[in-house]
């Protein structure tokens, strides 16, 4: 069963669609990098069958084995990816999106250009090792959901207010409108204009940060995959504390040293205390005291509207089980319930309150794994009201008759918030 899965092992193929030389191999297994590599041949017989019927038109997109899932995708004819995964029950929906990340990631560090007009093979190899870190984090078992979700994975910090007017001001100062503070890939706080940015840079540029090996300051180069995937633009970051990062977006300049130190310290050092209070907020997502009830294990809320999300599984301490089964757990949960029961793309049915109604589609649901006596088996709900939609894993002492009232009472605790 899906709750059961260990994340098993997953291959990625990237090849040059017309050619099918491949372009890289990454893989995991058990959500830990992997240097297991898949033999030429079975690369080239998973191409093969795939460009097969493409030749006769008919368009091959999954396949499924006794112990295998394959999904194939090609993007403007240029680039072909292929993932292949062992994990028990694995959904499409979550390996067609872990594709859609993974080319973003690609446009994101290379450019469009150089994907859709290859010129040189072996240079693009070399090119897109930039993108290795970034597309094995996609890999990996995360803390992170935005992947899955295609909304920010973001944090509320208890002084968010003072910290967003700083944010402002230095924006103004450094001379962009594109400036965003980043705790371990989750955002904090950002300008207007940073939450502007479309699909799917807005998840990736934090998760990129995130993904990356600490350091104090960053120059990087970066395309914007729907804003700008052919002219690049320079993503600055500079560490305040550990996991804590400033981020920007920009054109020529400025220039790295006119921020570093002289402006960061102005605008920075006065604040301290509430950058310090923002270092907990990675795993926890909520400010400490945060009124939750202590039968929550986990929490997912998507504002679908907006494509911001809240995701932890430390709300209240440690309780079995894990904080990485939880994770899993919610995943999995999510694709079951987007899938199955609510809107498959965020926002899309949200325009027209008749679209509810017309459609009859669930406004909540539950889930309980193991028996439904008391005190045995996890409980999973899920709820949408209006625009956003709250996920909950709950011990299992929590009643099934309560589930959705308590489902709503933290829905509405939390609206405030995102």
């Amino acid at each position: 069963m899906w709750e059961e899965g260990t994340g098993g092992t997953v291959h990625l193929l990237c090849l040059a669609a017309s050619s099918g030389v491949p372009l890289f191999c990454r893989s995991s297994r058990g959500g830990a990098p992997a240097r297991q590599q898949l033999p030429f041949s079975v690369i080239g017989s998973l191409n093969g069958v795939h460009m097969f019927g493409q030749n006769l038109e008919v368009q091959l997109s999954s396949a499924r084995t006794e112990n295998m899932t394959v999904m194939w995708k090609s993007f403007h004819d240029s680039i072909t990816l292929i993932v292949l995964s062992s994990e028990v029950g694995i959904s499409e929906l979550r390996l067609e999106r872990l594709l859609q990340m993974v080319f973003g990631s690609m446009v994101l560090l290379v450019g469009l250009e150089e994907l859709t007009n290859i010129r040189n093979v072996e240079r693009l190899k070399k090119d897109l090792r930039a993108s290795y870190y970034l597309i094995d984090s996609f890999l990996r078992d995360s803390e992170l959901i935005g992947d899955l979700t295609q909304c920010v994975d973001c944090v509320i910090p208890p002084e968010g207010t003072l910290l967003q007017e700083a944010l402002s001001g230095f924006a103004e100062a450094a001379g962009t409108a594109f400036v965003s503070l980043v705790v371990s890939g989750r955002v904090v706080a950002a300008t207007e204009g940073w939450w502007r940015l479309g699909a799917p840079e807005a998840v990736l540029l934090p998760w990129l940060v995130g993904s990356l090996p600490p350091q104090t300051a960053r120059d990087y180069p970066v395309y914007l995959p729907h804003g700008s995937p052919t002219i690049p633009h320079r993503l600055l970051t500079l560490t305040l504390l550990p996991s804590l990062e400033l981020c920007l977006l920009c054109g020529p300049s400025p220039p790295l040293s006119q921020l570093y130190p002289q402006l960061l310290e102005r605008w920075w050092q006065p604040l301290l205390d509430p950058l310090r209070a923002c270092l907990p907020l990675g795993p926890r997502a909520l400010p400490s005291g945060f009124p939750l009830h202590a039968d929550i294990l986990g929490l997912l809320l998507l504002h679908l509207e907006l494509k911001r999300c809240l995701f932890t599984v430390e709300p209240l301490g440690d309780k079995e089980p894990s904080p990485e089964q939880r994770r899993r757990l919610l995943r999995n949960f999510y694709t079951l319930v987007t899938s199955t029961h609510f809107p498959p793309e965020p926002g899309s049915l949200e325009k027209t309150e008749d679209v509810f109604h017309q459609a009859q589609l669930p406004r909540a649901c539950y889930l309980v794994l193991g028996t439904e006596e008391p005190g045995s088996g996890v409980r999973l709900v899920a709820l949408q009201l209006g625009l956003r939609r709250l996920l909950l894993l709950l011990s299992p002492q929590s009643p099934t008759h309560g589930l959705r009232s308590l489902a709503t009472h933290t829905l509405h605790a939390l609206t405030p918030l995102l």
